[in-house]
């Protein structure tokens, strides 16, 4: 002990530490907060340090690279002592820092946390909340596996449809054209240092504002906030009925911490990791893919809504809601803060909840809208095959082989998830087919990596013959006018 101490005086004459943690130790809390009220911010502190923990001992092994990532998962599964329990608690703890997060922002809003002087406390805690579900989707990226290419391709196609910005955020997040390599470096970096980083720089932003604030008093009803005399009488509440943090309050929270490693080592234990399913291949579309629990909600908003009103859900809903979270502490700054006072926010609280958990329970039989429920063996009509050059024939082998016609119809045959190419060659040129083929767009995956050059150039020859009769197809403007002719294409060296 007195070797301990020694060092310890030693430590704190250079670092001058000692009174910082003191104070953080000591400082006084209102006796009635230190309940189990008020121990979900302490849970997800702990989960988050489990998940930096788990996190560097599975980057040890972890390969971000589109064809290794699920190999090294698998051995990390299988081949690697005790890999599978830490693969477990990593995601397992994923799930439990995004439930406790929630639930910590639902206890901040009933409790009126988020009036004044603590506005910054509750934005700073929004940006912790989106920061999480951040960790979480770009984790479920880095599992590489059917659900995760698929749902990579379904983010990349929500960011596409951001006016003016769409195609560079969806560059910037695919790196290139298409799901690559390059992609999962990307998003290998964002789980590993960009979000993580964020969020410790917002964790100890948050921390140093609960210190200096204090914790949130209980709410009694008729306890109404002025911005004029709060301080004052927080202070004096402390003063009369308050108790040091350690160890008035810290108990509870390190029972409750404890309570929740545990449950997480027991969900790794019993029910082991999250993943991987299948390995990656867009070519295999008889899919469903759903995401993590924690998205499940929006895969059913996607399954339901009419695609006429998926872009503004998409791009207008989650921002209003995020500038509602930011706005609120300014709108609703005092008052009173019992939620026995403020109806509305119970049920606002109430209706948000039960919507949730409805979506979430109707994504677990929801379609991947729209529906598909074509086969791939459906005969291309023959009117799309009569006096076709032998090229236009191979592409059409082509468009039946890589089952388009699970996503695509001809002739009202086929699959409703893309558009009817019936007339595709009157929307699209030649060099727009291609570049759709090679590289995907919307909810499309790139095929530019399971097509031959040969394979690419029949399949467009064919889609170059889908438009009406007397109708031509789509031309480029600006090679009509370089070459000199009508169908766009080199004159032939007898012209």
């Amino acid at each position: 002990m007195r070797l301990i101490k020694t060092i310890g005086d030693w430590l704190d004459a250079r670092l001058q530490l000692g009174m910082s943690i003191r104070e953080a130790m000591e400082h006084p809390v209102p006796r009635e907060t230190a309940s189990w009220f008020y121990v979900f911010g302490s849970a997800a502190f702990v989960v988050f340090l489990l998940q930096i923990v788990t996190g560097i001992m599975l980057a040890l092994i972890y390969v971000p690279s589109a064809g290794e990532a699920w190999n090294s998962l698998q051995t990390l599964n299988h081949n690697v002592a005790l890999g599978w329990f830490i693969r477990g608690l990593h995601g397992w703890g994923s799930n439990f820092m995004i439930a406790i997060v929630l639930i910590h922002m639902i206890q901040v809003f009933l409790f009126g946390a988020y009036k004044y002087p603590r506005e910054l406390t509750w934005i700073v805690g929004v940006f912790l909340l989106l920061m999480t579900l951040g960790m979480a989707f770009t984790g479920q990226v880095l599992r590489f596996d059917q659900d995760a290419y698929w749902g990579l391709g379904i983010g990349a196609s929500i960011a596409s449809r951001v006016p003016l910005m769409g195609p560079a955020i969806v560059k910037l997040m695919l790196g290139g054209p298409i799901i690559a390599g390059a992609t999962l470096s990307r998003f290998f970096a964002l789980h590993v240092f960009v979000v993580p980083g964020l969020l410790i720089a917002f964790v100890a932003v948050h921390l140093l504002m609960v210190l200096k604030l204090g914790i949130n008093e209980w709410p009694v009803p008729g306890r109404v906030v002025r911005k004029a005399t709060y301080i004052k009488d927080y202070h004096a509440l402390t003063k009369k009925d308050g108790v040091p943090f350690v160890p008035g309050a810290i108990w509870k929270d390190l029972f409750f911490a404890a309570f929740i490693l545990i449950s997480i080592a027991g969900c790794a234990a019993y029910f082991g990791p999250i993943g991987p399913s299948g390995p990656p291949d867009p070519t295999i579309i008889q899919t469903a893919p759903r995401p993590d629990f924690f998205f499940l909600w929006l895969y059913a908003v996607l399954s339901f809504l009419p695609p006429s009103m998926e872009t503004p859900a998409l791009l207008i809903g989650p921002v209003v809601g995020i500038i509602a979270l930011l706005l609120l502490p300014f709108v609703f700054g005092e008052g009173d803060k019992s939620w026995r006072k403020r109806p509305i926010a119970v049920l606002t609280i109430l209706f948000v909840a039960v919507a949730l958990g409805t979506l979430t329970r109707l994504a677990g039989n929801a379609p991947w809208s729209p529906v598909m429920d074509a086969w791939s063996g459906i005969p291309i009509p023959s009117e799309y095959l009569h006096n076709r050059s032998a090229l236009e024939r191979q592409g059409a082998l082509v468009f039946q082989a890589k089952q388009c016609h699970n996503c695509h119809s001809l002739g009202d045959q086929g699959g409703k998830r893309g558009p009817a190419l019936d007339a595709v060659a009157v929307r699209l040129t030649q060099d727009q087919l291609i570049r759709q083929v090679i590289q995907g767009g919307g909810n499309m995956p790139a095929y530019g990596k399971n097509l031959s050059p040969a394979e690419t150039t029949a399949l467009v020859a064919f889609l170059e013959t889908l438009h009406p009769a007397g109708q031509p197809p789509a031309r480029d403007a600006s090679r009509t006018i370089a070459f000199g002719t009508e169908t766009g294409a080199p004159p032939s060296p007898d012209q």
